[in-house]
């Protein structure tokens, strides 16, 4: 403790946050099993035992906004987690120090625009009134109507978080890639090893821990999309198709103020999310993978 106390004073702050925001706040599960009234606080509140989560339960709104939510976690576990690999696998091949740095910092840029910027951006190319409809409509053709549309909803945020995400999620996979090897790549070379069979057997296996980390991560907020995403674009095609938990628990907790029921959906979130993480770092372990933890 003595010998670390600098870097244990550098994690103060961090430690800090995750109390306040993130442990103290479990403290507020306690609604979940109460009629809870903000205005007499949790002592006052009556207890109602399991009638949230029996509402809950019982609620077809419920269950499509978890149909919802496991469609859009699917496509993005299917079409985003591997785009930042293979961006990086693309970085990782460019020669030159100097492309490659500006490659980087374009495709980062996304990252640090607001999610009202994305969706007005998107709004202004593939709305009714944007650019490629007003393109196909003063041609004579049949607009696409991507925005507004209910059945292309899922695939447009699915693309939006695409656009705005794979840049910044290429940082990790590139720090492992600069620690590999060059003697590696170099032998294979001499060994007469193709581009393909480098990346094959040296590229591709330095990468498979750290993917497999980050894969359990993501698994553990498969209940959980991108609240302000889904928010902004919720009203334009309604909440059949764009209602997840998040905005659920939104709308029947601040707006609606039924605070037991949200506390509820909220509190089995985040007990599937980590009986996720729990079960996929057992299983690594079982392909004798480090995974998260031991």
């Amino acid at each position: 403790m003595w010998r670390d106390r600098l870097m244990l004073v550098l994690m103060l702050p961090g430690i800090v946050y995750f109390l306040l925001f993130f442990y103290v706040p479990l403290l507020g599960n306690i609604v979940a099993f109460q009629d809870y009234v903000p205005f007499i606080g949790f002592a006052n509140s009556p207890f109602v035992g399991l009638q949230n989560f029996t509402e809950m339960f019982s609620d077809p709104d419920f269950w499509q906004a978890v149909v919802n939510t496991l469609e859009i976690s699917f496509l993005q576990l299917v079409f985003f987690f591997p785009a930042p690999i293979l961006l990086a696998l693309l970085l990782n091949t460019l020669i030159s120090t100097r492309i490659r740095r500006l490659v980087q910092s374009v495709v980062y840029l996304p990252h640090f625009i607001s999610w009202v910027i994305i969706v007005a951006i998107f709004e202004q190319i593939l709305g009714g009134a944007g650019v490629i409809d007003q393109m196909l409509r003063d041609h004579g053709m049949q607009t696409l109507n991507i925005i507004g549309n209910p059945a292309m909803f899922k695939p447009l945020v699915t693309s939006q978080v695409i656009w705005q995400g794979t840049g910044w999620g290429t940082v990790i996979f590139l720090a492992v890639l600069t620690n590999v090897d060059v003697d590696l790549y170099e032998a294979a070379a001499v060994d007469g090893a193709s581009n393909w069979r480098r990346m094959r057997h040296i590229t591709l296996p330095s990468l498979k821990s750290i993917t497999i980390l980050l894969l359990i991560l993501q698994l553990g907020n498969v209940l959980n999309v991108n609240f302000q995403q889904i928010l902004l674009q919720r009203d334009s095609v309604g909440p059949q198709a764009a209602e997840v938990l998040n905005t659920f628990v939104y709308y029947h907790g601040i707006v609606n103020g039924d605070w037991g029921l949200s506390t509820a959906v909220g509190l089995v979130q985040g007990v599937v999310g980590a009986i996720l993480v729990i079960g996929a770092n057992k299983l690594a372990h079982v392909f004798g993978e480090p995974g998260i933890y031991q």
